[in-house]
């Protein structure tokens, strides 16, 4: 792989043997490797047993998740805030749990379409709520840094299941309480 990053700085100009770019290759190479190490974990893994008995159905929501991730369509960043609801059924799942599953599929090539949908599944697979609610809001780099050029975009997905899909009470509770708490 050293070899083809060289050539893509050769393809651009670079000269991959000047002082600045003798590393770039393996730096590049480690960095790919850290931003995409969410190919090695699985939700069940990290959620583990932090699952205890829900006491009530109330909404649980965990908001303003950063995250970062690449786009698979031209291997850029994407970043931004993630928030997550869902109402309980018979289990409830650890506070720190839900920004690990963010991590896990944002640290892999990603549509944000697609990151909001695993992740929504992967919270209802693991609780089995009455409803899961996701709400993602990112700046695309392919959109600010290429293509249209324009600063401030920001592109906003929702993902809604169970009770947040079927409800239109509940869904405007949780993005009522996401945008203004």
């Amino acid at each position: 792989m050293r070899d083809l990053v060289a050539q893509l700085l050769r393809d651009m100009g670079e000269n991959p043997e000047r002082d600045g770019l003798k590393k770039t290759p393996e730096r590049w190479i480690s960095a790919m490797h850290e931003l995409t190490n969410g190919y090695n974990e699985t939700p069940d893994k990290i959620v583990g047993d932090a699952m205890f008995p829900a006491e009530n159905s109330e909404m649980v929501i965990i908001k303003d998740i950063a995250f970062h991730s690449l786009c698979e369509h031209h291997l850029l960043p994407f970043s931004g805030i993630i928030h997550i609801g869902y109402l309980p059924q018979d289990r409830i799942i650890g506070f720190s749990k839900i920004p690990r599953i963010v991590e896990i599929f944002s640290r892999r090539l990603q549509v944000q379409e697609r990151l909001g949908q695993e992740i929504a599944e992967a919270i209802d697979a693991a609780i089995k709520p009455k409803g899961v609610g996701v709400l993602i809001e990112s700046t695309h780099f392919c959109m600010t840094m290429r293509g249209v050029r324009k600063e401030g975009v920001k592109a906003v997905t929702t993902h809604m299941r169970g009770s947040f899909a079927s409800d239109l009470a509940m869904r405007e509770e949780f993005l009522q309480l996401v945008r203004n708490g």
